[in-house]
């Protein structure tokens, strides 16, 4: 699988007062290959969406480095970066507050090919073969957002960020608004738009299950780090950090054969305000030792692409 998107050493800090700075994102690392679904996981204020919208560019890393085929757009200038916006798209959390209330389903999908330069006759043929794509009937073309439900808003979101060519696509939570079984759909609709098209996603969210039906591989992160990495199988199967380990054991997949695993970790989670070095789960952690203390540890292989940022995974399991 060729390499579409490199992050290296990636971390954001907001300065929020005198001598406090808020490490949202923490040197984190990672690869996206082409046509394949990385599962961006953690909980609210785990820096999931800000690692989404640094390596767009939208937020401006403090420090660290996003290659985009081998282009490394980190300090690209405005008019540098403007012609590669083509190639790397969001789709927003809240479908009906992403799209301009004023503009017809149309207008919207049209907006960006238009501001991209493509000419008349070619925007409109692929405003209807994005429409097809996510399954919108040609007459919701004339309606309005505030005419749609919101998987259907949702839908025209995902058309107006296909409808450039994106190498990939960032997606921000996109059916946390939905209900089960029109997230159900939607997932599936993505699904087959990958297969088409060999878009990218990345797939912001803290539903497990959706991340489970749709990814290739699942990052999980906490307090601002990726703390393990690997293939869904297998994260689903054998989790070698005991955070990704209380994360999958409060989750009720639909599968009547799995037997629930309680895992608990307890204590509340630290501030990401001028953070101590050493492991971030280090004060929580039932495994703790002394050695977890001092020094952050690094995502280190664990078994055939599993990454763990545990030095006990051993334990774990």
């Amino acid at each position: 699988m060729s390499e579409i998107l490199k992050v290296e050493n990636l971390t954001k800090v907001f300065n929020v007062g005198k001598d406090a700075d808020l490490y949202a994102v923490n040197n984190v690392s990672f690869t996206l290959g082409k046509g394949e679904t990385l599962g961006l996981v953690g909980e609210s204020g785990s820096g999931k969406t800000t690692v989404g919208r640094c390596v767009l560019r939208l937020i401006e890393p403090t420090t660290g480095k996003v290659f985009l085929n081998g282009v490394d757009i980190t300090n690209l200038k405005d008019k540098e970066l403007r012609k590669l916006r083509s190639e790397m798209q969001l789709v927003f959390q809240d479908p009906f507050g992403s799209l301009n209330p004023r503009l017809t389903v149309t207008q919207v999908i049209n907006e960006p090919l238009f501001l991209h330069g493509e000419q008349k006759q070619a925007r409109q043929k692929r405003v209807d073969e994005m429409m097809e794509l996510v399954g919108l009937e040609t007459d919701v073309g004339n309606y309005y957002p505030a005419d749609l439900t919101a998987s259907e808003q949702q839908r025209v979101g995902i058309a107006r960020a296909l409808a450039t060519k994106p190498a990939f696509v960032v997606l921000d939570e996109p059916t946390s608004m939905l209900d089960p079984s029109a997230r159900l759909e939607l997932i599936d609709v993505l699904k087959d738009i990958q297969t088409e098209l060999g878009t990218s996603f990345i797939f912001i969210s803290h539903d497990l299950t959706s991340v489970a039906r749709i990814s290739h591989r699942v990052a999980i992160m906490y307090l601002g780090h990726i703390i393990e990495v690997a293939p869904t199988e297998a994260i689903l199967e054998t989790q070698k950090h005991p955070y990704s380990k209380a994360l999958l054991s409060a989750v009720l997949f639909p599968d009547p054969s799995k037997k629930l695993d309680p895992f608990v970790i307890e204590g509340e989670i630290p501030t990401a305000i001028n953070p101590k070095p050493g492991c971030p789960l280090a004060g929580r952690c039932p495994y703790h030792q002394e050695k977890c203390d001092g020094v952050t540890p690094d995502l280190l292989a664990v078994a055939e692409n599993h990454l763990s940022r545990c030095i006990y995974w051993d334990n774990i399991n």
